[in-house]
């Protein structure tokens, strides 16, 4: 299945990406686009499966890594 991903950044003047994935993302995983990295934090479903294709929508955040890695 491919997934169409709309990615949404949280908290920036950034205009977000939509993309193509083999695999579906989910919160906690580290996404690049546009040269810089991400941290997705939320994702659903928009509409069911359809033609080997799933709809989906993430929000993330610009990764920092001082920030989200745990202590």
């Amino acid at each position: 299945m491919i997934y169409k991903v709309s990615y949404v950044v949280r908290g920036k003047a950034h205009p977000g990406a939509i993309l193509d994935a083999s695999r579906m993302p989910q919160a906690g995983d580290k996404v690049s686009f546009g040269g810089v990295e991400f941290l997705v934090e939320e994702v659903i479903e928009l509409m069911p499966p359809r033609g080997g294709f799933g709809f989906l929508h993430a929000t993330c955040a610009p990764f920092c890594p001082q920030e989200n890695s745990p202590e």
